[in-house]
């Protein structure tokens, strides 16, 4: 029995330690690289990478636990185990995949495919492609409401969002919004859907009942050339009360007071500051920042920025594992 037992432990401990070297770990995606960069989250320092697939851009975190990396060039998400380091499976995207979402069961991926104009809906287990919706050109953002039902995306060229009825994969609306819409957040109440508009310097109010354009918040940076105040990335606070936003070349990070629709500060990060994500404790900001290779973590309370952290070539997402 003990002969038996004794490898059975020293598998379950060795599970346990992979498992565990897992937590405290921001994974960032990189264009050029072709590998997701590993930093540590206590010691803000690089502890290693993962090689991954062509071109890897937008990177979320599965209901299951595992990484998906969608990967432009090669028109596949590469699917990663965090405890072992390593590529589960890939699952294909479609042509030119940009951004995604998932389905509350992580059954159905929800793809942007920019040369086809199209939102596809993937089975996440099979990569067969169950949908395709003809949206505008160079659609960008994905973003999938709480209950499942309604999918948003936006549309640079167009400068439209496009309000798609999951069950009948069909375009119900077009919402008219600020030129180049990228990125969305929706308030945690499910009320508002807020859009960054690149070329526009602002972000737009959407309702989400009648899905009519509230209000937008402009930004300004002093210093800063009105063209390179470009919002990308955007996250919220889970109690809906401060919103973060990327202001791209402008090299800052808005701080947006929700309920006021107000910027409260602006805080220096890296040069084209591009997505942005918040820990599980909400106290510190990873941006991700495109032109200076690296990320910089911000203290919230303070808003202030801790450090800079040299990551890939031309980084792009950012998933915290804690």
């Amino acid at each position: 029995m003990l002969t038996t037992a004794r490898p059975l432990i020293a598998l379950t401990l060795a599970l346990a330690a992979t498992a565990a070297a897992a937590q405290g770990t921001a994974y960032v995606s990189s264009e050029k690289d072709d590998a997701l960069t590993l930093i540590d989250t206590k010691t803000l320092a690089v502890k290693g990478t993962i090689p991954t697939c062509k071109r890897g851009r937008h990177i979320q975190r599965m209901p299951d636990g595992n990484l998906m990396v969608a990967c432009t060039d090669s028109n596949a998400a590469d699917i990663i185990d965090p405890a072992t380091g390593k590529s589960v499976r890939r699952v294909p995207l479609g042509d030119e995949p940009e951004a995604f979402d998932l389905s509350p069961d992580g059954k159905t991926i929800y793809v942007s495919n920019e040369d086809e104009g199209e939102a596809s809906f993937i089975d996440a287990a099979s990569g067969k492609q169950l949908q395709a919706v003809k949206v505008g050109k160079e659609p960008e953002g994905v973003k999938l409401s709480a209950d499942g039902k309604t999918l948003y995306v936006t549309s640079e060229v167009a400068s439209l969002v496009h309000v798609i009825d999951v069950a009948t994969a069909k375009v119900v609306k077009n919402i008219k919004v600020g030129k180049r819409p990228r990125r969305m957040a929706i308030t945690p109440d499910g009320k508002e859907l807020w859009v960054t508009n690149e070329l526009d310097a602002s972000v737009s109010i959407v309702s989400t009942a009648d899905h009519s354009v509230l209000g937008s918040i402009k930004f300004a940076v002093k210093g800063a050339r009105a063209e390179d105040i470009s919002p990308v990335g955007i996250t919220m606070t889970r109690d809906g009360k401060r919103a973060f936003v990327s202001l791209g070349k402008a090299n800052h990070v808005a701080f947006v007071d929700v309920p006021g629709r107000k910027v409260t500060d602006l805080v220096l990060v890296g040069k084209r500051a591009w997505n942005v994500t918040l820990d599980k404790a909400e106290a510190r900001l990873w941006v991700v920042n495109g032109l200076s290779d690296d990320v910089t973590v911000v203290d919230v309370a303070a808003a202030k920025a801790i450090k800079s952290i040299p990551v890939g070539r031309v980084p792009y997402g950012l998933v915290v594992v804690e």
